[in-house]
């Protein structure tokens, strides 16, 4: 009979390389997946890893689908490293693409240079309200956050729908549910020719800067670690738990909203019903497989970005199922949550119960 024991010092090293660990195991997972789907395990992981990214377009395309990655997952480790446990990201991008993108529509006639940085603002300012919700019934009601965060993707989902079916679709559209295309000085300027790859990208980076100031360079971020490591310590050292609870969520509906304005006014140009491809539920993989250090977030996004452009480029190749992104995802995070747990507990023999004793 096996038994759970907590090893007495779980190895360091092994936490830093199980990220690496578990993305190889998904790898040999994904050729298994691909021969038992019939195809040519060989020609499959070419098409999945290497021909997205052969050439200069593709490699743009792959910073674009890691930039809104690496800025939410930055944004949420903020709070994940409090045990603040934000999910509510992909909601809170949607609303920042609604705020960014509403306030492109109204100003449709501006082309000015203050025009993209104002609606980066609404966009960060939209974020944060959505992100205030389940901080404020965290602190005064003491309401699960991720319960309340979780329900609050769909309420945001379902007002994009609304406004783009509604007041804000193009009335020359045919009756698409899409807003009119946000002009020149709405949208983000490209930074290689002959890519799409735009200057979010810096925005982006940016983010992941500012967070690793927060997180490894400041008194907050001090505290931010030590809430989350040994929070009955933080009590005793008088660290305003309700002060770590805000700042973690609005840490990440900040870098979500500015995540979703980056969306609609770049590879998007547009409000439509869908802005996301799920980045905010991705990016709490990123997070953790970037061990919630900004540059392991940066390295994190981008495996996660091949995985989306993998995805898509099965499909056409290979006429794979759109649900073997997901597959990755999932593996991805399987393989990193029983590495952690072999990292810090071990199976020991136990002997079998007798006579109500061990």
């Amino acid at each position: 009979m096996l038994r759970i024991e907590a090893r007495p010092g779980p190895s360091k090293t092994m936490r830093y390389l199980s990220p690496l660990i578990a993305a190889l195991l998904m790898l040999v997972s994904g050729l298994v997946i691909f021969t038992l789907l019939g195809k040519d395990p060989g020609r499959a992981f070419h098409a999945f890893f290497v021909e997205p990214v052969n050439d200069l377009y593709g490699i743009g395309e792959l910073l674009i689908k890691a930039s809104p990655l690496m800025l939410i997952g930055t944004g949420l480790a903020v709070g994940f490293r409090a045990s603040i446990w934000n999910i509510g990201a992909e909601g809170q991008l949607t609303v920042g693409a609604i705020c960014g993108g509403t306030v492109a529509i109204w100003l449709a006639q501006v082309q000015a240079g203050w025009l993209l940085p104002l609606m980066i603002l609404c966009g960060g300012l939209g974020g944060m309200l959505w992100a205030a919700i389940p901080a404020l019934l965290r602190t005064r009601f003491h309401a699960n956050e991720i319960l309340v965060s979780l329900m609050l993707n769909y309420v945001a989902i379902l007002l994009l729908a609304l406004l783009v079916h509604g007041p804000l679709r193009d009335p020359e559209g045919y009756g698409f549910p899409q807003s009119i295309l946000f002009g020149e000085a709405a949208t983000l300027p490209v930074l290689v020719e002959g890519t799409r790859l735009h200057a979010g990208v810096l925005v982006s980076l940016a983010g992941v800067l500012a967070g690793w100031i927060l997180l490894e360079k400041s008194f907050l971020g001090y505290q931010i670690r030590v809430a989350g490591l040994a929070g009955r310590a933080a009590d005793y050292a008088g660290f305003d738990r309700s002060r770590l609870i805000w700042t973690g969520m609005l840490a990440g509906g900040l870098a979500a909203g500015i995540a979703g304005v980056l969306e609609v006014a770049g590879p998007i140009g547009q409000l439509i019903d869908s802005v996301s491809p799920g980045y905010g539920y991705a990016a709490i993989i990123v997070a953790f497989v970037g061990r919630l250090h900004p540059g392991g977030i940066v390295l994190a996004s981008l495996l996660m970005a091949l995985l989306y452009l993998g995805g898509e480029s099965g499909q056409m190749n290979l006429d794979l199922p759109a649900a073997v992104t997901g597959i990755f995802q999932g593996l991805l995070l399987f393989y990193l949550l029983a590495a952690d747990f072999l990292i810090n507990y071990r199976l020991v023999p136990g002997r079998r119960a007798t006579g109500g004793r061990q």
